[in-house]
C-alpha cells in the first residue's frame, strides 16, 4: 500500500474522532505518515493541556490504530 493511500486512510480516521476533540476545544492537524508513524500537532485546548500526551495516545492513537492497523505509532510534533 502507498504512503499517499495510508495517508489519505488516516486523514479520513481523524475527521472522524475530530468532533470528540474539538467538543473540548481541541483539535488535530495531520502532518504527515511514514512506515506506519503518524505525526501530528495538537491545536486549541490540546496544545496547551497537560493531559495532552495521554489523549494523544489514550484516544488518537488507539482510534487510529483501531481504524487504519497499519499505523504504528502517534507522534505530537
Amino acid at each position: 500500500m502507498s504512503e499517499a493511500t495510508l495517508q489519505s486512510r488516516v486523514a479520513r480516521a481523524l475527521e472522524e474522532l475530530r468532533p470528540a476533540l474539538v467538543m473540548d476545544g481541541g483539535d488535530v492537524e495531520l502532518l504527515e505518515v511514514q512506515e506506519g508513524v503518524v505525526r501530528v500537532r495538537l491545536l486549541g485546548a490540546c496544545a496547551g493541556c497537560p493531559m495532552a500526551a495521554m489523549t494523544l495516545v489514550g484516544f488518537v492513537e488507539e482510534r487510529l490504530r483501531a481504524a487504519v492497523p497499519e499505523v504504528r505509532r502517534v507522534e505530537a510534533v
